[in-house]
């Protein structure tokens, strides 16, 4: 189980800033490292070097929480976790309630280091722990003709007062293609830099899928769902025009609103110049493959 990549950094790879890299499972997308497992040189290390915890904890879209960035960290402690369950239907052999230790038994925690991209042009990287999506939905085992799997955030009004307002259709849904969902870059995060993940950031567990954006990687998690339909996914469902199903990053297409050639990464201080986006967010090598074939400024 999971497991599909080694570590070939050495302490001589990595700057000191960035020792903490040495130990980590990183996945350095494109730019020169080539297939999964291959070296990461100390520019790729350097590159990848983490946003901070207080940035990564306190800007964030969680709009359960409030619309404002600083909203989910000011108001996110509300949410309770204890006793978190993850109900696991549709085209499965084993259906049922989990909670998050049950349903990730037996199964490896890796640290992968991301880069994290928002539809709105910012940009982040950030140091995950978690479990390959694809290990937990071998333990529930998917059934043949299973085509895409849905997800579902927590809906409780009495602990997310942002959900009193009609900004989404509640509870928020996001989707993946299955091939999308079984990819080793798919993880389900339950932490960040070796702790917890905070409430704000969409704790216990959430989605990451590193070559989308941000939106996609859904927070809260109570529903996986295997079906043989696209499912419904909240920004599309809201705006299909400005938001599509698969919502890849592609510089190359731009929201209606704005560009999506440069971003801004979070942290690099005021007069941080933004930087260009890379396909698939840095991961064309790892994913294009499973977009052969399509228009992608179709299929956005």
């Amino acid at each position: 189980m999971a497991c599909r990549w080694t570590n070939d950094l050495t302490q001589a790879d990595v700057t000191p800033e960035s020792l903490w890299l040495n130990r980590r499972q990183v996945i350095g997308g494109a730019l020169g490292a080539g297939a999964l497992g291959s070296i990461v040189s100390p520019a790729m290390a350097e590159a990848l070097k983490p946003t901070s915890w207080d940035d990564i904890t306190s800007y964030n879209n969680y709009y359960e929480f409030g619309t404002g960035k600083e909203d989910p960290a000011a108001n996110a402690h509300t949410l309770n976790t204890s006793g978190w369950a993850i109900e696991v239907d549709g085209m499965v052999d084993a259906p049922g309630r989990y909670s998050v230790a049950t349903l990730t038994e037996g199964l490896t925690k890796e640290e992968r280091i991301y880069r994290f991209r928002c539809v709105e042009a910012w940009s982040m990287v950030v140091p995950w722990n978690g479990f390959e999506l694809k290990d937990i939905l071998d333990k529930v085992g998917v059934q043949s003709g299973a085509k895409y799997v849905a997800f579902e955030t927590a809906l409780r009004p009495d602990q997310m007062p942002g959900v009193r307002y009609g900004v989404l259709d509640w509870p928020y849904r996001e989707g993946l293609r299955l091939d999308e969902a079984m990819n080793p870059l798919t993880l389900m995060a339950t932490g960040i830099y070796g702790k917890s993940i905070p409430n704000q950031n969409g704790a216990p567990i959430r989605l990451v899928v590193p070559w989308k954006y941000g939106f996609k990687s859904i927070k809260s998690i109570v529903r996986i769902t295997l079906t043989d339909k696209e499912p419904p996914s909240s920004w599309n469902t809201s705006n299909a025009r400005e938001y599509g199903f698969y919502s890849n990053v592609n510089p190359t297409v731009d929201h209606p609103r704005w560009s999506q050639a440069l971003e801004r990464k979070i942290g690099g201080g005021l007069f941080n110049p933004r930087k260009p986006t890379l396909m698939f967010n840095g991961y064309e090598d790892e994913v294009a493959s499973l977009y052969d074939g399509m228009d992608l400024e179709k299929f956005f």
